[in-house]
């Protein structure tokens, strides 16, 4: 959940570094930190200088503590903090020194009591609550025990650990080298002229170059400026030294195409917003160049799953958290209701830790905005060792799930730097409806006049989203009054069939950016027990596209004002019925019933946005929460 850095080369690395984990506090930002070798000539004799700065807080704080103390030298690495062991202290933050050696890590070390109690024992001292300083003091004792290089030591202290981790580490003993590695934590090169970049994700890679490796699970590197040597690193047994097995691998670099420009602001307020606004983009890049409405299907290869697969399959079950669960809610109406196949939704926490019942037959969709998410990614596992076929649907190009799974459908999102995720839950779904018209179609079960319609109206989505981004006024207005100026501190969200998805998501959103509880239900289950709760102090978001739930929510609405409810209504434009009942109402343009999520969303968007905006809240970093949850 931690953002990582290390920059090697010609160039003065502090500043690079900064800039690079300034990409990355959507991972983390309870505290920061940088280890930099400074090469420059010492006395005879003398090793370089390895020099720290921690800070709490945010990346300000840190900048503020380097003005203070400079970090000269060209060789560094920096991490950006979300806590998991030990609070957010600067003793907590990294890099963690030990000896001549600094390490940064992102991750947890699932041995790390056992290993602790060990090193206490053999007399080593412990500055710190985290996990992460363990690593150090291995490394530390594998090169005080003659290992000949850092990689070498690294190699010998992860052996001993188990858990999830991305780690950089750098020794004045050794300092032209950066060693990297990763298990179940996501860690990326980039390969410039002369130097190379390591981060956690690709925008803190993309203004310097646009050439990156993406690193498997067991990947240890050797960072050289201008040259990187991968090796593979299987432990077997106890981790001895004759029980490792190195292999040299080759991973060719990828062009990523996102520009710098992309990861910036571009004159909104937040990234949020911003991404908000991007949506209609981010739906037309998802859609294109996959979509064929000469015969109503989606081009195969971009499914990535065979023919016959598609007609073997006897049910679908789609894993996923979080926002990425909503999208999942949508996604099994869509094949059920399209491609007539039985679909269920896990969440991928609770799946991963019960018995459940899967193997041959059935297609696993693992649902992810970064391609990281470790519950998503454990599930996943597991499923396919149960026989199961997957496919992933994620944002990030070569990330583990897509890795692990047996077909990819990347969103083509584009970096998503806000913590509350909007683009990506709305390509999130076009690439489920996709899937559902590709499978309808090879199993026969949807006919190719039908697939073109839905196509066709899918295609004409941006125009009708960009209709509802023109009433980001209006919806900041509904914010001041429904909520800022009342200091509502609950809110209920209603929808019935492909709404209650996005009821789920509107809930999701305002709680997590403008810290009001709020809960999203099916508006049928009202009765059984949230009806409670309304009285004339809650605001009641229905959500009422014009589909065949509409009469049935209507009634729910009067049930809701019969109990002096306050009602901030998304109908279809020109509708009366639900109108005349709400205090405040939204009209969005008429689209096919089948694809109402896409344009539903956007105004619970924006009354998120704004209800945080208008309350000073964080929009882009709310408090507790990391844009990529990599860790249990």
């Amino acid at each position: 959940m931690c953002g990582i850095v290390g920059y090697i080369g010609p160039r003065a690395c502090a500043p690079l570094l900064i800039d690079g984990l300034r990409k990355l506090e959507y991972r983390g930002y309870d505290s920061a930190g940088l280890a930099v070798i400074d090469t420059s000539p010492t006395a005879l004799g003398e090793p370089p200088k390895l020099g720290v700065v921690r800070s709490v807080g945010k990346l300000g704080k840190l900048d503020d503590a380097i003005r203070e103390r400079p970090l000269p030298g060209n060789i560094g690495i920096g991490h950006t903090r979300w806590a998991t062991h030990g609070r957010p202290t600067e003793g907590n933050a990294h890099p963690h020194l030990v000896g001549d050696v600094a390490v940064v890590h992102n991750g947890i070390l699932e041995n790390h009591v056992e290993l602790r109690n060990e090193l206490v024992a053999l007399g080593r001292k412990f500055l710190s609550e985290t996990d992460t300083e363990i690593a150090a003091h291995l490394i530390d004792i594998e090169l005080a025990n003659g290992a000949p290089t850092l990689l070498e030591a690294t190699k010998l202290a992860l052996s001993r650990v188990r858990g999830a981790y991305a780690i950089a580490a750098v020794s004045r003993r050794e300092p032209d080298v950066i060693v990297v590695a990763k298990s179940f934590s996501p860690l990326v090169l980039g390969i410039g002229d002369g130097e190379v970049f390591a981060a956690s994700d690709v925008p803190a890679l993309i203004q310097h170059t646009r050439d990156v490796i993406f690193l498997e699970d067991g990947d240890i590197c050797e960072l050289r400026a201008g040259a990187v040597k991968i090796e593979r690193l299987l432990v077997h047994g106890d981790g001895s030294p004759e029980r490792i097995t190195v292999t040299p691998v080759v991973r060719h670099p990828r062009r990523i195409d996102w520009s710098p420009a992309q990861a910036e602001k571009q004159g909104y307020k937040h990234f949020m917003l911003k991404e908000i606004f991007e949506q209609p983009t981010a739906l037309e890049n998802t859609l294109r160049g996959r979509v064929s409405l000469d015969d109503g299907d989606i081009n195969s290869g971009e499914i990535g799953l065979s023919p016959e697969i598609a007609r073997s399959i006897r049910r679908v079950v789609l894993l996923a958290c979080g926002t990425s669960h909503h999208a999942a809610i949508a996604g099994r109406n869509w094949i059920e209701s399209v491609a007539k196949v039985p679909a269920t939704v896990e969440l991928a926490s609770e799946f991963r830790y019960r018995d459940a019942i899967i193997g041959e037959g059935d297609l696993v969709i693992a649902v992810s905005q970064s391609g990281e998410t470790a519950d998503t990614l454990a599930a996943v596992r597991d499923a396919k060792r149960q026989g199961a076929h997957i496919l992933a649907v994620a944002n990030v190009v070569g990330s583990a799930i897509p890795r692990v799974a047996d077909a990819s459908l990347y969103t083509h999102a584009g970096p998503e730097i806000g913590v509350a995720s909007t683009k990506a839950f709305t390509t999130q779904l076009s690439a489920l409806l996709m899937f559902a018209v590709w499978l309808g179609r090879r199993r026969e079960t949807l006919g190719e006049d039908r697939a073109k319609q839905i196509l066709q109206r899918a295609i004409e989505l941006p125009t009708a989203m960009r209709e509802v981004l023109d009433l980001a006024d209006a919806c900041q207005k509904i914010a001041r009054r429904q909520i800022v100026a009342t200091e509502a501190n609950h809110c209920l969200f209603l929808g019935r069939g492909l709404s209650y998805p996005i009821a789920l998501e509107g809930a999701l959103k305002l709680k997590e950016i403008s810290y009001v509880h709020a809960e999203g239900y099916a508006a049928g289950e009202m009765k059984h027990g949230p009806i409670a709760l309304i009285d004339a102090a809650m605001p009641v978001v229905v959500v009422a596209p014009k589909d065949h739930h509409y009469e049935k929510i209507a009634s729910n609405v009067q049930e809701v004002r019969a109990r002096e409810g306050r009602v901030i209504a998304v109908v279809p434009k020109g509708d009366t019925t639900i109108a005349e009942l709400a205090q405040d109402v939204i009209e969005i343009p008429d689209v096919d019933p089948e694809l109402t999520p896409f344009i539903t969303v956007i105004p619970l968007q924006l009354i998120a946005y704004h209800a945080a905006d208008l309350k000073g809240t964080d929009v882009d970093q709310p408090r507790n929460l990391a844009k990529t949850v990599t860790v249990e």
